[in-house]
C-alpha cells in the first residue's frame, strides 16, 4: 500500500511538473517574434520595456505585501481595545494605506516614466530627422514618404524606414480612429481623423517587424498588420529612387504583353487604385509597386505566383466587409490576366 501510494504522489509531481512546464513554455513564447515588446530593437523600446518591468515588480510586491496582511489577519488573536484605539488604528491605514503609499507610488511611477514619453517626442534635432506619414484606412496602411529626392513616393501595407537613425511618423486615420504600434520599436499613438499625431522611433539595425493596428476599428481590425523593415540608408535611398513615379510609370505602360490587362484595370479599378503612370484613384491600395509586397490584403495571405488573381476571386471571403465590391461582373479569364499583370509591377 506504502509503495502504491508513493507511486501515485510520484504521478501527480510528475503530471505537475509537465503541466507547469507547458505553461511557462506558453508564457514564454510571448517573449519574443516581431511583434514582442519584450524584445527591443530601439532605444524607444528599451524604454518603454524598462518600464514595464518596474511596473510588473511594483505591481508584484504590492501584491505579496497585500495579501501577507491578508492571511495576517486570518492569524491574530483575539485582542480587546477601546473605541479611542480603533479610531487611531483607523486614521492611519487611511492616512498611510490612503493617501500617502499611493502618492508616493504614483509620483515614483512619474518621475520614471516621464522622460521615456519625453524621449518620443518629435523634439528638434541638430539635423531633421527623416519624416514618414502612415494613413490608417479600414483596414489597410497608406504610406507615404513626402521627402524623396525626386518627389512624394507612396506605397501601401509596407513601411520601409533607414536603420540607425530617428524617423519621426506623422500619423493620421482617414475614416475612424486607428493606433500605430511597432511594438519592438516603442510604444502606439492614435491616428485620429482630421489630425496629426507624431512619434520618434528608431531601429538599432537592419531587421523586419511586425505593426499591427491597436485601437479597434471596426470588424477586420485584428487583419490590419503592416510590414516594417529597416534598412541601411544607402539601401533605403535606392528603394525609394526604384518608387519615383517616372520609374513605376516606365515599368506599367511599357509592357505591351498585358495591354488587355491593363485596359481591364482602368475600367473596373482605377476609380480607386493609383497605378504610376495610369491612374490616380485613391479610395483603396497604391498598386504601383504591388508585385515587390510580401503580403497582399494588410497581411491576410503572402504574394506568390497567382495570390493577386485569389485576392481578386475571393477577397470577400478573406477579409469580409472591404470596401471593394465584388468581381462576379467580372470572367476569370479577366480576373487572372489582370492579376498576372499586377505581379509584375516590382520596381
Amino acid at each position: 500500500m506504502r509503495h502504491t501510494i508513493q507511486r501515485l504522489t510520484l504521478q501527480r509531481v510528475n503530471s505537475l511538473g509537465i503541466t507547469l512546464a507547458l505553461l511557462a513554455g506558453l508564457l514564454l513564447t510571448g517573449c519574443a517574434g516581431d511583434k514582442s515588446i519584450l524584445d527591443p530593437a530601439g532605444q524607444a523600446a528599451r524604454d518603454v520595456v524598462m518600464i514595464w518591468w518596474v511596473m510588473l515588480g511594483f505591481g508584484t510586491v504590492v501584491l505579496v505585501l497585500v495579501t501577507a496582511f491578508w492571511l495576517y489577519t486570518f492569524k491574530r488573536k483575539e485582542v480587546t481595545r477601546t473605541p479611542a484605539d480603533e479610531r487611531k488604528i483607523a486614521r492611519r491605514w487611511i492616512i498611510g494605506g490612503g493617501i500617502v503609499l499611493p502618492v508616493a507610488s504614483i509620483t515614483a511611477l512619474l518621475a520614471f516614466g516621464v522622460p521615456t514619453g519625453q524621449r518620443l517626442l518629435p523634439l528638434p534635432l541638430a539635423d531633421p530627422p527623416e519624416v514618414i506619414e502612415v494613413i490608417g484606412h479600414q483596414w489597410w496602411w497608406e504610406v507615404r514618404y513626402p521627402g524623396a529626392e525626386g518627389g512624394e513616393v507612396v506605397t501601401a501595407n509596407q513601411l520601409i524606414m533607414p536603420a540607425g537613425e530617428p524617423v519621426d511618423f506623422h500619423v493620421t486615420g482617414a475614416d475612424v480612429i486607428h493606433a500605430f504600434w511597432v511594438p519592438r520599436l516603442g510604444g502606439k499613438i492614435d491616428m485620429v481623423p482630421g489630425r496629426v499625431n507624431k512619434i520618434r522611433l528608431e531601429a538599432d539595425e537592419p531587421a523586419v517587424f511586425g505593426a499591427q493596428c491597436a485601437e479597434f476599428c471596426g470588424a477586420q481590425h485584428a487583419q490590419m498588420q503592416l510590414y516594417v523593415e529597416a534598412v541601411e540608408r544607402d539601401d533605403y535611398e535606392t528603394w525609394l529612387a526604384a518608387r519615383q513615379t517616372e520609374q513605376l510609370a516606365a515599368l506599367a505602360v511599357n509592357d505591351q504583353q498585358h495591354d488587355s490587362a491593363r485596359e481591364a484595370f482602368m475600367t473596373h479599378c482605377a476609380s480607386c487604385h493609383r497605378v504610376a503612370g495610369l491612374s490616380s484613384g485613391r479610395e483603396g491600395p497604391d498598386l504601383s509597386d504591388l508585385g515587390s509586397r510580401t503580403s497582399l490584403g494588410a497581411g491576410i495571405m503572402a504574394m506568390e505566383e497567382g495570390a493577386v488573381t485569389r485576392w481578386l476571386q475571393h477577397h470577400q471571403d478573406l477579409k469580409p466587409g472591404n470596401k471593394m465590391p465584388p468581381h462576379d461582373d467580372i470572367e476569370t479569364a479577366t480576373l487572372e490576366s489582370l492579376g498576372a499583370w499586377l505581379e509584375t509591377l516590382t520596381p
